[in-house]
């Protein structure tokens, strides 16, 4: 018959080890210097100081690690990194950090994401919409560690803080002694659990990502990257798929992406900032820098082609009506017209190449990607009128797609994203002037409703946005849609990709009204 210690019982033994094991180290060494060794030994030859000097830094040493030993042993629970520690490295089942109650993870309604449940003895880490949050809420696991919220915000949902000593020092108590169930503090997201369930649905089978998030305050809404994994079966496997469709990439904050024709937004502020208000030739033939180079052409010229006709162009356009019709030829020419200088002052001026961050913590932080745009030679023309079209050296996140919305929404200022209900808003840049974001929002609006994005219009909703197709040499071109609603006063901002999805207008853009619809019926929008 097999017998087994009560867990109390052998904490205890455990501590008394420790402490018995510290205590006859200490009277050894001591005995090391005892008159009565030098007394017996007095008949050997005196040692030279050089030949002390490593007996005593041995000793010293040795000293050092029992100390630290006990420190961390003894006192550890003391310590948030300890428990932390505790909890994703040690797998033994009678560790004490695995019996704490995490604080649950809710969304801005208090709907559960996630919380700890006590299950025969042992504490499991549960996830009710299991993929659908996964890239938000993260994980938290013995084995594989934690991801997203669950290890940035660990502390706070294992119950202290980082100014609590009190709280720690009553938690260590309770892990040590074990007469109390430890409980952790609850985390409130700023995520609509409905609106999030429904992108996730609207991304189903798909590779992609969909971010939505208020103007106003930089509430994030939605944050969907697809394809998912369920953190209720973290293994091995997951670790292991590093290829195009892995399921751990975090497509909206980390992926980045040709923007296509939504970066022709970026474009348009740049021009109306300098003052353009004129027109441009834009010929079916297209527009090159050079001779040696393609030519950049409007899709309306190969529909013609493949159909067998010919297509006449646009000829003279100004800024709105390309902006609606979606005109290469215009944004290339108007991109070169303006320069490398004034192009990438733009680009920095909406934070492009940097990270944002989105929680921070003592003990770590999360941040998105913003996009890469790389500085061209000052004589690489072709190139600039690439990117002024978005493509070529031009590569953006969805979040961050969300966030330029957001900016033009709320009349040029863009508000820090952020994930926590409780966190302030605050201010990050101003993309443009007020006077600027008024007029592209005005365009955004005629590209819905009598432009590319002219199929979704929809009376319920007045919806302002752009479309994107952008070229991948990959496979199939990405579809976008970067927009908000309603058109007059933003309450929503919205930033959609869909992998190898085809144009714009077919695919992502539907995928952003009834998103748009489903927030109308939830009191997302007013």
């Amino acid at each position: 018959m097999t017998t087994h210690l009560d867990p109390e019982l052998w904490s205890l033994i455990r501590l008394a080890l420790h402490v018995g094991f510290f205590f006859a180290a200490a009277y050894l060494l001591r005995s090391m210097f005892d008159a009565r060794w030098a007394t017996e030994l007095r008949h050997l030859p005196r040692p030279k100081w050089s030949a002390r000097v490593p007996i005593v830094l041995l000793i010293l040493l040795f000293i050092g690690i029992l100390v630290y030993q006990a420190t961390w042993q003894l006192i550890g629970t003391s310590r948030p990194e300890f428990i932390a520690f505790m909890q994703l490295h040690d797998r033994r089942e009678l560790n004490p950090a695995h019996r704490i109650q995490r604080g649950r993870i809710l969304d801005h309604r208090g709907e559960v994401l996630a919380y700890s449940e006590e299950i025969l003895g042992q504490v499991y880490r549960l996830y009710p919409d299991g993929p659908a949050f996964a890239h938000v809420v993260g994980y938290s696991h013995p084995w594989f560690g934690a991801s997203g919220m669950e290890s940035v915000a660990n502390v706070r949902l294992n119950g202290g803080a980082p100014d609590g000593l009190g709280d720690w020092g009553k938690l260590g108590r309770q892990l040590v002694t074990q007469d109390k169930r430890p409980r952790g503090q609850d985390l409130t997201l700023t995520l609509d659990a409905e609106l999030q369930r429904m992108a996730f649905g609207l991304l189903e089978g798909k590779q992609g990502a969909i971010v939505a998030m208020r103007p106003e305050d930089g509430a994030i809404r939605t944050l969907v990257s697809a394809p998912s994994y369920d953190p209720n079966r973290i293994n091995s496997a997951l670790f292991q798929d590093s290829g195009p469709g892995a399921a751990l990439l975090n497509r909206a904050t980390q992926g980045l992406y040709p923007p296509g024709s939504t970066f022709k937004i970026l474009v348009a502020a740049l021009a109306l900032e300098q003052g353009f208000s004129g027109t441009l030739e834009c010929p079916a033939d297209g527009f090159t820098t050079s001779q040696r180079y393609r030519k950049i052409r409007d899709h309306d010229y190969y529909t013609a082609r493949k159909s067998g006709s010919t297509w006449a162009g646009h000829g003279r356009l100004d800024l709105p009506t390309a902006f609606a019709r979606s005109s290469n030829v215009f944004f290339a020419q108007l991109g070169v017209r303006y320069g490398h200088d004034a192009f990438f002052a733009m680009t920095e001026r909406m934070q492009l190449n940097r990270r944002i961050v989105l929680h921070e913590t003592p003990y770590g932080d999360w941040s998105m990607r913003t996009g890469e745009v790389r500085r061209l030679d000052a004589s690489d023309q072709y190139g600039l009128a690439q990117m002024s079209i978005g493509q070529g050296a031009a590569l953006v996140t969805p979040a961050h797609m969300a966030l330029l919305a957001s900016a033009i929404g709320n009349r040029g200022l863009a508000v820090k994203p952020r994930l926590i209900e409780t966190e302030e808003p605050a201010p990050l840049a101003y993309f443009m002037s007020t006077s600027v974001a008024e007029r592209l929002s005005a365009m955004l609006r005629q590209v819905v409703i009598s432009g590319t994005g002219r199929g979704i219009d929809t009376p319920r909703l007045a919806i302002a946005g752009k479309t994107g197709t952008a070229e991948n040499p990959h496979g199939a071109s990405h579809s976008w849609f970067v927009g908000f609603a309603p058109a007059e006063r933003p309450q929503l901002a919205v930033a959609v990709l869909v992998e190898h999805g085809g144009y714009g207008s077919a695919t992502a853009a539907p995928i952003a009204r009834d998103l748009l619809l489903r927030a109308l019926d939830l009191g997302l929008i007013e």
